[in-house]
């Protein structure tokens, strides 16, 4: 990656046309040949960009450029689009380029595997006396999150999500449906477990005699610290 910080201007050709003028910026050159414009506020969007596949070419100034103050010009152009994004630059202040090695990619925490798999492990989270029959217990539209006793030996089924919405609650009534069925199974209760569960989800599931129940990630993963809460 290459990292420039000039005065520049930019302008951009393509299905629409852009202008900045001349300011202080951040010129990224990413591996995959990307090019980004960052100005120093915005947060991450760069003010300018042009997407791989691209080329990138320095350019001679000619000589109306030269008396403008251009000592360089970069002519990014999109190979399948051919939209083009013209750099004039005035003065580089930082040129640095930098070998990033292969990114593994983002690791997402709190998924619903993740969720899925602590509470097979707490079970009892759901209730004294709970017992985990199987996680993903298939049915003929899918596989039910998990599948459990409660205390009076009365099957469960409990479907999670990270935030739970209306849509989730559609999915376990339809499981619900096919689990009573089954005369091996029924009757068949639901839990809708989440770790946030929309107004709208709560009030369709508690009207299908469904229960929720909120989910506490870190609390389940043992680093919740009750010092550091306000209450």
């Amino acid at each position: 990656m290459r990292l420039v910080i000039a005065t520049c201007s930019v302008d951009y050709a393509g299905r629409l046309s852009a202008h900045l003028p001349l300011a202080t910026r951040v010129i990224m050159v990413k591996g995959d040949g990307s090019v980004l414009i960052h100005s120093d506020g915005g947060s991450y969007k760069p003010l300018n960009w042009m997407p791989p596949p691209c080329s990138l070419e320095v350019l001679t100034p000619d000589a109306e450029q030269v008396e403008a103050g251009v000592i360089e010009t970069w002519k990014v152009v999109h190979h399948k689009t051919s939209d083009l994004l013209m750099v004039n630059i005035h003065e580089i202040h930082s040129d640095h380029s930098h070998h990033l090695g292969v990114d593994p990619g983002l690791i997402k925490d709190g998924v619903e595997g993740d969720l899925q798999k602590l509470l097979a492990e707490q079970i009892e989270l759901l209730g004294e006396g709970f017992t985990l029959v199987r996680r993903e217990y298939m049915t003929a539209i899918g596989p039910v999150d998990i599948l459990a006793t409660d205390s009076g030996g009365a099957h469960v089924a409990i479907e999670i999500k990270r935030r739970g919405d209306i849509d989730g609650v559609e999915q376990l009534t339809r499981y619900l449906e096919l689990l009573n069925r089954d005369p091996h199974l029924a009757p068949v209760s639901g839990v809708y477990a989440a770790q946030e569960i929309k107004p709208q989800a709560r009030t369709l599931a508690e009207d299908r005699g469904i229960r929720c129940l909120v989910l506490d990630y870190d609390q389940m993963r043992g680093i919740d610290d009750h010092h550091q809460r306000l209450f």
